[in-house]
């Protein structure tokens, strides 16, 4: 659904100010490549540079006209299909990176607790050298060639996520999708939070989403309902499923998600983790001792 052709360096203009380039890394995780917003005109800021790749670089580099200049790289979340491009950007515009910090950034005490005691795995595309210049926190503002960014704190994806409101459309990085639920991957990713992200976003309304990965989401609430009931249908599957039978993340994926190639399994695991550490949390279920990525788990 909401699927755009792949068309890898074209400048495609949304608004007035912004513009989207996709870059040629397709895959089942990315679908058909990480999407680049570009904010303004002559003085430029870069969302989500993207993959290393040197064509997709040119194609950033062509989109500043003659006397402009990229000032400032910002970044939704630290995973490296959106951030890989950053050094080689940096070096060759000068601009100053801001994001909400490194890879760990941003975690709850509980996800802190659980990646110390590294029990959980995870870490699945982290960029983990990241660190940029400047830190954004909720509400922060930037104006960039007349146009007011602010940023907003949308943790559940990973739990450093940004979104970038530019009036009243949102980059929402991998939060929302129009094709497909993102991935929730303890302890990067946190269920609570990511529903909690959605539900304080809809109470907003935004003209248009621009996600990571996809084209723009146009109805933005229904969507981002959509994303809630799944994820609350999922969590009740998940406790008839324990009802039936303990079982791990990996085997309760593999009862649940019947319907994916097998490829994408271990994703569905971690998602299932997700689930099953909220879960664990509200005293629902619980581990049949440590909690570890693969603890078989049984209802309270």
């Amino acid at each position: 659904m909401n699927a755009p052709s792949p068309d890898y360096g074209r400048i495609i203009e949304l608004s007035p100010g912004l513009r989207r380039i996709l870059a040629p890394n397709p895959s089942p995780m990315t679908y058909h490549g990480t999407n680049t917003y570009l904010i303004g005109e002559r003085e430029i800021a870069v969302v989500d540079p993207g993959p290393a790749a040197p064509e997709h670089l040119e194609a950033i580099l062509a989109a500043v006209p003659e006397g402009g200049h990229v000032s400032t790289i910002l970044l939704t979340h630290t995973h490296i299909d959106h951030t890989a491009l950053v050094p080689e950007l940096k070096r060759r515009t000068g601009a100053e990176v801001l994001a909400f910090g490194g890879a760990e950034a941003g975690r709850s005490p509980v996800m802190a607790r659980l990646a110390a005691e590294g029990a959980l795995g995870g870490g699945e595309g982290q960029d983990a050298g990241f660190e940029p210049d400047g830190v954004l926190t909720e509400g922060a503002c930037l104006r960039i060639d007349g146009q007011e960014i602010t940023s907003l704190h949308t943790p559940g994806h990973t739990a450093n996520h940004l979104a970038f409101a530019v009036g009243d459309e949102l980059i929402v990085g991998d939060l929302v999708m129009g094709w497909a639920s993102s991935l929730v991957s303890p302890p990067d990713g946190e269920l609570s939070a990511f529903l909690a992200s959605l539900e304080r976003l809809s109470r907003t309304d935004w003209t248009r989403l621009h996600p990571g990965h996809g084209a723009a989401i146009e109805e933005p609430r229904a969507r981002m309902a959509e994303l809630i009931a799944h994820r609350r249908m999922r969590h009740d599957q998940i406790r008839t499923a324990l009802a039936d039978a303990p079982g791990t993340a990996e085997d309760l994926a593999r009862r649940l998600y019947t319907d994916i190639p097998p490829a994408l399994l271990p994703a569905a695991a971690r998602n299932v983790l997700a689930h099953l550490i909220e879960l664990h949390e509200t005293f629902e279920a619980q581990p049949r001792g440590p909690l570890t990525a693969g603890a078989i788990f049984e209802l309270s």
